[in-house]
């Protein structure tokens, strides 16, 4: 029964649900999976955390692209006015103007990453106008939102990670009190997969949590780099599921060679925090001066790993 929260830490209605997930940061039972590729940086000190994915959304759009390419070639060949008109507008919606947001963000500067100090059990936060807060790693909110609707094609459910800082500024303005950064990555177990990398690092170190951070620095071209991506899958799950998988629906539905395009143009390298305050908060502390995990949170930990020690014997 991995995965399954206490149930004063999830709230449930009748089309949502959310589970709190910190503080304090507990383990969920879940494995950390870094689902939408938002590990920009990860060393002994500290990982770096982006919310730009410019892949994530090139994912989703192309096979849409793709099956409103077909629909529409069926619908306009139905010399129907409505059914055109409908097709066109939805069309506009759904596909025209999300990747008319993706073009316009190829022009914009990447936002600053979060960044997890684990020596220093702090988190820095970038803000507006070249500020930034210092937030103490257990003060830290973690949300996992879902919600769910019914249509006539059934149910759809949606979610999303919700990660929150408070300024430690007590005389801060209200409307500069908290800050939330949202990451799109379906919520339940997916949020929770997610949330557990950042924890992971934090609690437990750099080698808990597995990141997919060499591709910001490829010296191989493009195709090169996917040839190689494909003998890798091969040697993993064998050639048939690579050559399907990472070949069929990575170049045809997925469209991965344009999302490496995109990535090497804005995340490579990607951005790094130019404070010369943090380039010497994110340096490395010797052992004895590294901050420790509060008792409330040692005794949180060693209750909820007992419990999932229980489930899952």
């Amino acid at each position: 029964m991995m995965g399954v929260l206490n149930v004063s830490a999830r709230k449930v209605n009748l089309f949502s649900q959310e589970d709190h997930l910190s503080p304090l940061p507990v383990p969920t039972g879940q494995k950390p999976s870094d689902l939408l590729s938002v590990i920009w940086c990860k060393n002994k000190v500290y990982i770096d955390v982006g919310s730009y994915s410019v892949g994530a959304g090139v994912m989703v759009l192309w096979p849409l692209t793709l099956i409103f390419l077909v629909m529409n070639y069926y619908n306009f060949a139905e010399d129907d006015y409505y059914i055109i008109v409908l097709a066109t507008l939805a069309t506009l919606a759904i596909v025209v103007i999300p990747w008319l947001l993706i073009l316009s963000s190829l022009f914009k500067l990447v936002p600053l990453p979060l960044r997890f100090n684990r020596q220093r059990r702090e988190v820095c936060v970038p803000r507006e106008n070249g500020k930034y807060w210092i937030v103490p790693w257990e003060t830290v909110t973690a949300i996992a939102s879902q919600h769910s609707s019914i249509s006539q094609v059934g149910k759809t459910s949606a979610g999303m990670l919700f990660v929150g800082f408070t300024n430690p500024d007590i005389q801060a303005k209200a409307d500069n009190q908290h800050c939330y950064w949202g990451f799109n990555c379906g919520g339940g177990e997916s949020s929770m997969q997610l949330w557990e990398c950042m924890r992971s690092y934090m609690e437990i170190g750099p080698h808990a949590v597995t990141d997919n951070t060499a591709r910001f620095y490829r010296p191989k071209g493009i195709l090169a780099s996917y040839a190689e991506d494909v003998v890798e899958a091969a040697q993993r799950k064998g050639w048939f599921m690579a050559l399907l998988w990472e070949g069929f629906f990575g170049l045809f539905i997925f469209n991965t060679l344009l999302i490496d395009v995109l990535e090497r143009m804005k995340l490579s390298p990607p951005p790094d925090l130019p404070y010369p305050e943090i380039i010497e908060w994110s340096k490395p502390l010797p052992p004895d001066q590294w901050a420790k995990r509060s008792p409330e949170l040692e005794v949180a930990i060693a209750r909820r790993e007992a419990e999932l020690g229980i489930r899952s014997s």
